[in-house]
């Protein structure tokens, strides 16, 4: 079993049996990551798994990643505490083809990826627990009204729906060559 790197070497992989990792990063490490992903703070990540040969070239990837995670509110700011428990699962291709130059085409498969040279275990966690957090996190009991809404020492606009062409009738109208008729 890895403990120490975070880093696995697509060579060194075993093609008979999986390679089992257990990735805890220190408290340095996550507060970079934290850092990194916009987070206020990520007291917890745990992301234990198994690399597994899969036909001739191939390897899959299978992990839980457990972590808690701490964002701001998007209403009040407050920090919000999000735990995630995921499973992970990656298909790495040893022949997949490589994108053209200027465009590339997201493949139908979404969890295929070309085996690279070194497989990142905490970008692959980091990639995992971006797409498990919440997009607009709310702490509890926060609640975006009209007068939240308006700047300090003004008012809040009116619950109407807008009616964007209401002043056109007000203005002058300027004749056309066509309106002779």
């Amino acid at each position: 079993m890895i403990r120490a790197d975070h880093i696995l070497r697509s060579f060194g992989l075993s093609r008979r049996r999986p390679t089992a990792f257990d990735l805890r990063p220190d408290p340095a490490t996550r507060d970079g990551l934290a850092a990194g992903l916009g987070l206020q703070a990520l007291p917890e990540l745990h992301f234990a798994g198994e690399i597994r040969p899969a036909g001739k070239a191939d390897f899959e990837l299978t992990a839980r990643l457990r972590a808690r995670a701490v964002q701001a509110c998007v209403v009040t700011l407050e920090p919000v505490e999000t735990v995630v428990d995921e499973v992970v699962a990656r298909h790495y291709l040893a022949d997949a083809p490589a994108p053209a130059s200027g465009e590339t085409e997201m493949p139908a498969d979404v969890d295929s990826d070309p085996l690279p040279d070194m497989i990142d275990l905490l970008t692959v966690a980091a990639e995992a627990l971006v797409l498990a957090l919440p997009l607009y996190p709310r702490a509890p009991g926060a609640v975006l009204d009209a007068a939240a809404a308006a700047p300090a020492g003004t008012e809040a606009a009116p619950q109407t729906p807008a009616k964007p062409f209401a002043g056109l009738a007000s203005l002058p109208r300027t004749p056309r060559a066509d309106d002779d008729a």
